[in-house]
């Protein structure tokens, strides 16, 4: 097997919150196809450890609520609350979310066609929505004057944890039928 300290990094690394040292074990084992001394892996944890408390690294590995999980040092707290603030600042408006839902539902969509479905003009919501990268140019239409198509991009799939944009929802789970306009006949 790959050097157990570099196995056992890597699975901290990538899960998603802390894992545990049974867990390890578990996969670690499956890998190697044999069963795997848990004293093993409390050494290479405790070298990982002593690794990361070097200045050189801005991690260092915690083991908190029985789970072993990679953290940002405190001296960069200040570091990263900057960047909180900054994405907090990001946020998007009504209007470039109706734009989002828009283009997410309809694309590939000329910004013509959004205008058309918003009745209204939306250069500074697409504009917005570029360069929040939560959009994308995925080609020119085949029309007059070839005008720009939007489609949302793998960030946007990321942000909403989609797979796909069959994972959006249903139009007809999101409106409601009971939208009438005058007497309503049984």
């Amino acid at each position: 097997m790959v050097n157990l300290n570099r196995q056992i990094e890597a699975l901290i690394y990538a899960s998603e919150y802390g894992i545990g040292i049974t867990e390890i074990k578990q996969v670690l084992e499956a890998l190697a196809g044999h069963d795997m001394a848990e004293q093993d892996i409390l050494t290479a944890l405790e070298e990982i450890k002593t690794r990361y408390l070097d200045e050189s690294h801005i991690l260092e590995l915690k083991f908190i609520n029985n789970g072993y999980q990679f953290l940002t040092k405190p001296r960069y707290y200040e570091t990263i609350n900057q960047l909180q603030a900054h994405r907090a600042k990001k946020k998007l408006s009504q209007t470039a979310l109706e734009t989002l839902a828009i283009i997410a539902y309809r694309q590939p969509i000329t910004k013509l066609e959004i205008e058309q479905i918003r009745g209204v003009n939306c250069d500074y919501s697409v504009q917005r929505l570029l360069e929040k990268e939560l959009i994308k140019i995925v080609g020119k239409a085949e029309t007059l004057g070839k005008p720009i198509l939007y489609g949302t991009s793998d960030l946007f799939m990321d942000h909403f944890g989609l797979t796909s944009t069959a994972d959006l929802p249903k139009l007809k789970e999101i409106v409601q039928e009971d939208n009438a306009i005058g007497e309503v006949t049984d």
